[in-house]
């Protein structure tokens, strides 16, 4: 239950899903503020791999994985970023700048 939790984030089981839904809320605010024309997606592969947001911005890709830990190290599937000519990073709460990812 989200909604009515109070429980310390620290304490929290679902502290990275938070996460990432506050990361991609906030950049999908942050380009309808700037009339930025990037189109969003999420991605899964038959596989099972997972990026967390990927965006498309004058005809180049942006992959982003985001991690509430910043000891966990988030790959971006290699094979991913060699087939798009992608750029990768992963976010996490020490890197993060509001409103200055890629």
């Amino acid at each position: 239950m989200i909604i009515g939790n109070f429980t310390p984030l620290d304490l929290r089981t679902d502290k990275g899903a938070l996460w990432e839904n506050f990361l991609i809320s906030e950049r999908i605010k942050q380009n309808e503020y700037k009339n930025s024309l990037s189109r969003t997606y999420l991605r899964r592969t038959k596989q099972r791999q997972e990026i967390d947001f990927v965006e498309e911005k004058n005809g180049q890709l942006f992959a982003y994985e985001f991690k509430w830990s910043d000891k966990k190290q988030a790959k971006i599937p290699k094979t991913f970023l060699e087939s798009y000519n992608a750029k990768g990073q992963t976010i996490n709460k020490k890197n993060f700048r509001p409103f200055v990812i890629i």
